[in-house]
C-alpha cells in the first residue's frame, strides 16, 4: 500500500450532506460531492492487511485494496480500469450498495472502516470528469442475437456483458423508460436519474437496444420471442409485493410502497401534503417512502417495524466479518418523522371509506395511530407469475422464483434467468453479479452452439 500506517493518523470521514431544511425541499441528491483531496486522504487508511475481506465479502469481488492503493497515488485511470474490471454500475453502487464491504474491513475489527463506498464513487466520478469514460463498441460481431427481458441492475449488466462479448442484444421493458427498480424504486434524492440515463446512453452507444413500453408475452408472442432470438434472459425482478390480509385492507388511501415511489419518480406522487403518514416496514424501502413524504410536507411521518430494535452495535451472534443485522440510520430518518418497534398492526379503520386509523399491538398492548395514508413497505414475494413465466413454461422454485441450474439456464432451453426473478428480493450488488454470471454462461452457450 502507499501509506501503510495512514490508517493511524486519518480518522475516517464519513459522507457529508446537505442541511436537512435545504434538502427536504426538493428531490436532489442528498449527498455532497467529496473533495479529490479527502478522497485520496480516505484511501491511505486502507490497510495492507494481507487478507482483504472486503474483496471475499463484496458479490461482484472488487479490488478494493488495489484501487484504494491506485487512488491515494493519484493514478486515477488504473484506479478506474480495476473498478470497472468488476462492476458495471459503479457510480450506482457508490450511491445506493449497503456497502457489504465495509462491515467485512479489516481495520472495522477495533476501528471504523475504510469509506469504501465512498471511495468508489469518487473514482468512476472522476472518471466522467476527466472524460476516461467513452463509447467501447466491440469490433466484432458474433451474429447471434440475445434478449434481455427487464432492465433492472440484473439485465443492464447482463446486457452489457453480452454486448462486449460481440453479441447482438435486444432489451424489453414494460415501463416506459429503461432502469427497473433504479428508476422507478429508488428517489432521485438517493439516485438521481441523469447518473442513470448516463449509464443507459454509454450502452446505446455501444451498441445495446432499448425496447420501452413491450411487455413480452403480450405485446410480443412467446413464439416471436424464441424465433428472433438465439437465447433470452430473465431479470424482471420480484415485483409481487407482501400484502397485510387484514380488516380494512381495502380502505382508500393504503398504497404498496413500489407505487408511492414509482408514483413520486414520474411526478405523479400521491398527495401528502398536510397528511398523517404512516409507513409499515422498518427496512430500506420504507425509509426511501419516509424521505418521500416528508418533501411532500406530510404534517407526521410514522415507521412502524413488527420486529424488535436492532443493536446499534454487533452481537455476539454477528460478529466481524458476517454482515450484522444493526440499527441503521438513513438520511430520511434524519429528516424527521417517528421509528417504532414490535408492532403489529391488527386492523385498518376508516370512515366514509378512507383510511383513518391502524389499530396496533405491542407487548400485548392495543393502540391506535392516526393515519390518512399508509404505505405498505413489506417486501415482495416472488415474480410476477402471469403473462411472460406463465406462457414461457418455465419451472419455479418452492419460493416462486424462477429456477435454474448453475449455469443460469432455466428449464426451457435457451432461456436463462438471473437477478431477484432467479434469487429472490435482494442487493443490487446481486443483481450486478448475477448479470454477470448468466451473461457468461449464455456467450458459452451460444458460442458452443455456433461451433
Amino acid at each position: 500500500m502507499g501509506d501503510p500506517k495512514g490508517f493511524l493518523t486519518v480518522k475516517r470521514k464519513a459522507a457529508e450532506y446537505r442541511p436537512v431544511c435545504e434538502r427536504i425541499k426538493d428531490y436532489g441528491e442528498v449527498t455532497v460531492p467529496r473533495p479529490e483531496g479527502y478522497s485520496k486522504e480516505q484511501a491511505s487508511r486502507c490497510m495492507d492487511c494481507g487478507t482483504p475481506f472486503c474483496n471475499w465479502a463484496c458479490p461482484v469481488g472488487n479490488y478494493i485494496p488495489e484501487w484504494n492503493d491506485l487512488m491515494f497515488r493519484g493514478q486515477w485511470k488504473q484506479a478506474l480500469k480495476l473498478l470497472c474490471a468488476t462492476n458495471n454500475l459503479p457510480e450506482i453502487t457508490g450511491r445506493i450498495c449497503p456497502a457489504l464491504c465495509e462491515y467485512s474491513c479489516v481495520l472495522g475489527i477495533n476501528d471504523d472502516a475504510v469509506t469504501i463506498r465512498e471511495n468508489e464513487l469518487a473514482i468512476i466520478e472522476r472518471g466522467f470528469k476527466l472524460g476516461l469514460i467513452a463509447p467501447n463498441p466491440p469490433h466484432h460481431r458474433s451474429g447471434k442475437s440475445v434478449t434481455v427481458i427487464g432492465s433492472g441492475p440484473a439485465g443492464l449488466v447482463c446486457a452489457d456483458q453480452l454486448n462486449k462479448a460481440g453479441h447482438n442484444v435486444v432489451v424489453f421493458e414494460k415501463d416506459d423508460k429503461p432502469g427497473g427498480i433504479l428508476r422507478y424504486g429508488i428517489p432521485d434524492f438517493k439516485l438521481d436519474k441523469r447518473i442513470l440515463d448516463r449509464r443507459l446512453e454509454l450502452l446505446k452507444k455501444e451498441g445495446v437496444e432499448f425496447r420501452p413500453s413491450v411487455n413480452v408475452g403480450v405485446d410480443l408472442s412467446i413464439s416471436a420471442l424464441k424465433k428472433d432470438f438465439d437465447a433470452v434472459c430473465l431479470t424482471g425482478g420480484s415485483r409481487t409485493p407482501r400484502d397485510m390480509n387484514i380488516d380494512g385492507r381495502d380502505l382508500k388511501g393504503i398504497y404498496f410502497a413500489m407505487d408511492y415511489l414509482k408514483a413520486a419518480n414520474k411526478g405523479e406522487s400521491v398527495d401528502s401534503k398536510g397528511k398523517q403518514v404512516v409507513v409499515i416496514g422498518g427496512g430500506d424501502t420504507g425509509a426511501d417512502c419516509v424521505g418521500v413524504a416528508h418533501r411532500e410536507g406530510a404534517s407526521c411521518v410514522v415507521q412502524i417495524e413488527l420486529l424488535a430494535q436492532p443493536s446499534k452495535c454487533r452481537t455476539a451472534s454477528q460478529p466481524w466479518p458476517k454482515y450484522p443485522v444493526i440499527l441503521k440510520t438513513s438520511t430520511s430518518h434524519e429528516e424527521g418523522g417517528e421509528r417504532k418497534w414490535s408492532i403489529s398492526t391488527k386492523k385498518f379503520i376508516g370512515e366514509e371509506g378512507c383510511v383513518k386509523k391502524l389499530l396496533c399491538e405491542t407487548a400485548g398492548t392495543e393502540f391506535e395511530i392516526e393515519a390518512d395514508i399508509v404505505i405498505l413497505a413489506l417486501g415482495f414475494l416472488h415474480p410476477e407469475k402471469h403473462g411472460l413465466l406463465e406462457k414461457l413454461g418455465v419451472e419455479l422454485d418452492q419460493r416462486g422464483n424462477v429456477k435454474a441450474d448453475e449455469n443460469f439456464m432455466t428449464s426451457v432451453k435457451s432461456v436463462f434467468s438471473a437477478g431477484d426473478m432467479r434469487r429472490g428480493q435482494s442487493l443490487i450488488v446481486w443483481a450486478i453479479s448475477e448479470g454477470r454470471m448468466a451473461a457468461d454462461s449464455i456467450d458459452k452457450y451460444l458460442r458452443k452452439d455456433r461451433s
